[in-house]
């Protein structure tokens, strides 16, 4: 299929042909036709798949194809000079914008605002503008003044300008959310249903999302009017011309020795490496910059324009290697990323996806390598029944760890990630037939070995032997006579010894004092203190404490006798 058989704008498909675009996408493909025909969408689609174009290539022709009125009354230039010469202080026109996109992060915004340029180079009356934060506020107020028919923006810079009055919403006619899902773990979503309450209801919406269910589809029911569902290429795709694999490290000097050869890879033109952490990514950026990589940090605490020299140098080659977070990276679309690393892996399953879906882009071939430790491997399997896809883990001569990997996949052939997770209890795997033994079968057994007579051994063979024989069994666990080290003693009746010998322990006291023979406390109590004979305490006679001599040690002089100190100073 060609653009077009699309039936989109001529001036669009200039452009196009311009940009280098050949043939439509598969989303581009099914979203394209139904959005001219006005529909409401909801798109499920994987990052690098031409989303953006999808719902752009659309909305452009609906508003190419209305007829031009900018020329009708003034600019904004215009009414403020005609103010001034009134004598008048030039009042701020509020922007009316026909097109709403939100995005979760500053980069998505600019890479749609940099497409949307691309797409209306033969569109001049058609104005893009972004509006985010880090952006100095003079200039927003300038880009607004333009009355621009497309605005791009964060939903929490826009909602400061709702507030303010400076955006009026009573003209849009489409409203596009795009990385839904991204924007509502950010917490947006209060943020999101004000700014559509502010819409028309007869626009038209379109969102897109790497998932459509949960939190997602209840917000897509309540802003949609009968939508078209379109699932291609979801989050559960494999990312087939990406080759995916996992190295376990020991230790964080482990991680960055690996980081640093597997940098050093002659196939790699750029790569990012993604951190946990905004602080990790400028320790990494540095660290590598040191070692003589061209590398670069790129996290939500850099100001936008430190953020733009980032990705302007990304996108000439001069950083090879951009260090991000996982929000920082949305958006980044540079054709010659063609390593991603993680050097921490992600919480979610669905981030994972959105980060290795920085390279491979447009069908080119990427790969992505994931840094972890022996803990995270539950991580790791997560991402696996996400994708349904194995990641094969690889070790480098010279980089071993200490520890073995842990088993990836199950004994039997043919056994892929999510096996049996939608199947009834007697179906899945661990849910075999056991033998007469009471030990699972050999075939689907991921445990090697039988027992002899089933179930567990009798304790004479092993396990726990009975307390004549003395302690845990004589082939493991502790010996029973500790001569050389350990406790001392013999164990005859088990537990602790009886006897306690003169020369350890609490000692025999002559007095009666100390502990009994047999351990425990004495039987006999001084008759001045301590405990009573049965236990307890012992019976006071005249009162509860007695007055006792105090000697050298402890408080001087008896209780009765304890100075009083005077409560008026307090």
């Amino acid at each position: 299929m060609t653009f077009e058989a699309l039936g989109l704008h001529t001036s669009i498909l200039n452009a196009l042909t311009e940009a280098g675009y050949t043939a439509p996408t598969p989303v581009q493909q099914q979203a394209v036709p139904a959005a001219i025909e006005g529909k409401d969408l909801l798109v499920s689609s994987q990052t690098g798949s031409g989303k953006t174009a999808a719902f752009m290539l659309p909305s452009l022709h609906r508003l190419a194809s209305a007829p031009y009125t900018g020329g009708a009354g003034k600019t904004a230039a215009q009414e403020a000079q005609s103010a001034r010469a009134r004598g008048e202080r030039p009042r701020f026109r509020p922007a009316q914008p026909k097109m709403l996109v939100l995005t979760p992060t500053r980069e998505l915004a600019l890479q749609v605002t940099t497409n949307t340029t691309k797409y209306t180079s033969h569109l001049r009356h058609i104005k893009s503008v972004a509006i985010l934060g880090g952006m100095p506020y003079p200039k927003q107020m300038q880009l607004l003044s333009r009355n621009p028919e497309i605005l791009v923006a964060t939903p929490g810079r826009l909602i400061d300008h709702m507030d303010q009055g400076k955006i009026d919403f009573s003209q849009l006619e489409i409203l596009v959310l795009d990385e839904a899902d991204r924007m509502l773990d950010m917490g947006f979503i209060e943020d999101i249903e004000k700014i559509v309450a502010a819409t028309p209801e007869s626009r038209q919406t379109m969102l897109f999302s790497a998932t459509l269910d949960g939190v997602v589809g209840n917000m897509a029911r309540r802003i949609t009017k009968d939508p078209l569902v379109i699932q291609i290429n979801t989050a559960t795709t494999k990312h087939e011309n990406i080759a995916q694999r996992v190295h376990f490290v020991d230790d964080l000097s482990h991680k960055n020795r690996l980081l640093d050869h597997l940098l050093r890879d002659e196939t790699m033109d750029q790569a990012v490496v993604f951190t946990a952490t905004k602080r990790d990514a400028d320790t990494i950026a540095d660290r590598l910059n040191i070692a003589g990589f061209s590398a670069a940090a790129l996290h939500g605490d850099m100001h936008q324009g430190a953020r733009n020299r980032t990705l302007d140098g990304l996108r000439r080659g001069n950083v090879k290697v951009l260090v991000a977070t996982d929000v920082a990276a949305r958006g980044i679309d540079v054709p010659n990323i063609t390593h991603v690393f993680n050097y921490d892996l992600p919480k979610f399953p669905e981030d994972y996806v959105h980060r290795i879906g920085r390279t491979g882009r447009a069908g080119r071939n990427g790969v992505a390598v994931s840094l972890v430790n022996h803990a995270e491997n539950m991580l790791v399997r997560r991402i696996e029944r996400l994708t349904r896809q194995p990641i094969p883990v690889e070790v480098i001569e010279g980089f071993e760890p200490k520890r073995a990997a842990p088993s990836r996949s199950a004994s039997r052939p043919g056994w892929k990630p999510g096996d049996g997770r939608n199947a009834k209890p007697g179906q899945r795997s661990f849910s075999n037939p056991r033998s007469e033994g009471g030990h699972y079968r050999s075939e689907g057994n991921p445990f090697a070995g039988e027992r002899k007579e089933g179930g567990f051994r009798e304790r004479s063979e092993g396990g726990y032997r009975n307390r004549n024989e003395g302690g845990f069994r004589a082939e493991g666990g502790f010996r029973s006579e500790r001569s050389d080290g350990g406790f001392r003693g013999n164990r005859n009746e088990g537990g602790f010894r009886s006897e306690r010998p003169a020369e350890g322990g609490f000692r025999n006291r002559a007095d009666g004092g100390g502990f009994r023979s047999e351990g425990g406390f004495r039987a006999e109590r001084p008759a001045e203190g301590g405990f009573r004979k049965e236990g307890g305490f012992r019976e006071r006679g005249e009162s509860n404490f007695r007055n006792r001599e105090r000697d050298a040690g402890g408080f001087k002089g008896q209780r009765t006798d304890a100075p009083r100190r005077p409560w008026g100073d307090r």
